[in-house]
Parts: structure tokens; sequence; C-alpha cells
């Protein structure tokens, strides 16, 4: 018979309610007021959408937003920095934590519920396939980005099927130390990047690309019936949910862990003191911003495009390298520690890629 699940196809909505509205949502599902649900919505207005351990301003070319009037957002799950708009089918997955037809482990969550998604875009004639950790690709190029994560007692997975491209804003939006850079960038992002229209030579109507996403949906035993949202979740969204997203606080957070941290790269002070910036890429990009007092961490930040579950355990890392020589062994054993201590879950990193970032601290930059 299958599970049932609540449906919500709520067409398009406002940024910030269709991008931050499944949060209110989560809480219910957690508390055991609300099922199990599925979201289908589309943004009506562009907008930048941020990771949850992201550097806005680091990230995000935010003059070039603030001139064309785009919002940024940041998200509750990790990820990088990304341009949406219309031409997004978005779905968001909001399910008990504790039920048992959701995988505990987070690599097995994705591969499960982006079946659908891969069921979708075989239904409309391409031959997609999943890419751990995170991806749905089709030749090889990306047609649907996701992220999961936990809230409030739920476990959420959130992505979209890409209607369109608009490669130009995609690029532009996001902050490069170079127009050299932004050129390169532009071209990768075109090799990796494609949608429906791309493939298919024109986008298929919104109600057979949904019909197929819920078929999707009933090949992994969810069966779907349409709902209405509560009137709680619309009070949790409009007293909680959006205050928090417009909030400054909240689209900066990882800058005010660690307001004493300079925005320089380095910074040498009395020779023996030193604010240094170094970045990792493996499966996910690592960045590291720490304060150096005679080879010893002082302060630490790090943030990057991955993803934690549960996200709110970085600061705990940070704080167990506070007085950490620059030593990888010393280093891989606290982060070790971290892992097992918090039962973390970071697809596609290991202890030994943070150190590899954190020993980079050592030759004052990017390698």
């Amino acid at each position: 018979m299958g599970n049932e699940w609540r449906l919500l196809d709520l067409g398009g909505l406002e940024p910030f309610r269709a991008q931050a509205l499944y949060e209110a949502v989560a809480v219910t599902v957690g508390r055991g007021q609300s099922p199990n649900t599925l979201i289908l919505c589309n943004p009506l207005e562009p907008y930048v959408c941020i990771g949850y351990h992201q550097e806005l301003e680091k990230e995000v070319d935010l003059d070039f937003c603030h001139k064309n009037h785009l919002p940024t957002i940041r998200r509750s799950q990790g990820g990088g920095a990304v341009y949406l708009d219309g031409h997004q089918q978005f779905y968001q997955i909001i399910a008990k934590r504790d039920d048992p037809s959701i995988p505990a482990d987070i690599e097995k969550f994705f591969e499960k519920f982006l079946k659908p998604t891969i069921h979708a875009c075989k239904s409309l004639g391409l031959p997609a396939e999943y890419k751990p950790i995170n991806d749905v690709v089709v030749y090889n190029r990306k047609i649907s980005g996701n992220g999961a994560g936990e809230l409030e007692g739920s476990a959420v997975l959130v992505g979209n099927i890409i209607l369109d491209l608009d490669y130009d804003s995609m690029n532009r939006v996001l902050r490069v130390p170079s127009e050299k850079f932004r050129d390169k960038l532009a071209k990768s992002m075109n090799e990796w990047v494609t949608s429906l229209k791309r493939e298919l030579g024109n986008i298929p109507p919104s109600e057979e690309i949904r019909r197929s996403l819920l078929e999707g949906y009933e090949t992994i035993g969810i069966r779907l019936r349409t709902g209405r949202l509560s009137e709680a979740e619309e009070q949790i969204f409009r007293n909680e949910i959006k205050p928090k997203h417009l909030s400054q606080e909240w689209l900066n957070q990882p800058a005010r862990r660690h307001r004493a941290l300079s925005d320089t790269r380095i910074v040498r002070i009395a020779g023996v003191r030193e604010i240094r910036e170094v970045t990792r890429k493996a499966k996910k990009m690592i960045r590291i911003t720490a304060e150096v007092i005679s080879g010893r961490i002082a302060d630490i930040l790090v943030s990057g495009d991955f993803f934690l579950i549960p996200e709110q355990v970085l600061p705990e890392l940070e704080r167990s390298l506070i007085g950490a020589p620059l030593d990888s062994r010393e280093l891989e054993r606290r982060i070790s520690s971290f892992y097992v201590k918090t039962s973390v879950q970071i697809p596609g990193l290991e202890p030994r890629d943070f150190v590899d970032a954190i020993m980079r601290l050592k030759s004052n930059g990017d390698q």
C-alpha cells in the first residue's frame, strides 16, 4: 500500500515563500501535527540563494544584486550559491526524522528521494542518472541540484528540475577574483549545468512535468493526497520563518560568528600573529579563515558549500580547533573526535579533507 503523504501543489510563490515555507511545515511535521509532506512550487521572481555555511560577501556580487533588485536568501541547508527564477520546478520533501522509510544515512536519503526526479526526466525523454552526492545528471550535465538536512525533528530534501537556465545571470551574481576567472566560470558552468529546454529544445507544459514527478514518488512507495497548508503552518511562516530569513543576523551568520577575523587574506602583526584565508576544493569546497599566533590556531571560521547533518554543529568543530598547533596528526585527532562525538554526516568530506585545508594555513594562501 505504501505511505500516504500530503501533497501541497502551490504553483508560483514569492521568493521567500518559495524558498522557506517548507521550514514552517518541518516544524509541524516534526511535532507530529502534520503528515509527511511533498511541496511543489516555483518562484515568481528571480533571487540568489546561498548555502547555510557560505560567507555572503565572499560568494555573491552584492553590488550587482542590489542594482538589479535581486534579493539574497540564505537557505537552511548547505551547498553553493545559485541564481533561481521561475524556470525552476521546486520539490521539497519534509518527513518525520524517525519515520522508518527515511534512510538515516544522508547519501542513501539522496539516492532514494532523487529517484522521482530521475523518473520525471526519463518520462520526458531524457536519460537521467543519479550522480552522488546530490545531483541528477543528463549526459553527465547537472539538470537538478539538491540539498538535504534536518529541521525541527524533520528530515528535509529540497531540490529542483531546471527548466531553462539564464547562464549570464547565474554567472554574474557570483563574486569572482577577476573577469578572466568569470570567463572561465562561464565556460565551466555551460559545460556542467543543463536544462530541459537545452536538452529537449523546449520546456514541456508544467502540468506534464508535475505529473511525471508525482508518478515518480509512487514508484518509491509514496501515495500522495492533495492537502492544504494549515493555519499553524501559515502562522509559523509569517511570525517566525520569514522574519528570520529577512534578518541581517541570519543572512550574515558565518561572518558574525567571528567578527575578530579580518577580511584580509594575510595580515602580519608583530611577526607572530597572522590572519590568513585558504581554500581547498575536494568533493566540496572548504574555506578556512583563521587567526594564527605562534603556530597555533587562536580563532577559526570554517565555511564552504558542503552539507552537515545536523547543520548546526559546525561551531563545535571550530571550538574544538582553538589552540591546536598546525600539526596534521593533532588536527586529525581533534576533527575525528568531533565526527564521533556529534555523529555528524558530511557527505563527500572526511576528516582528512579538513586537515588538508587547515594545513594550507602554513603556506600563507591557496594552492
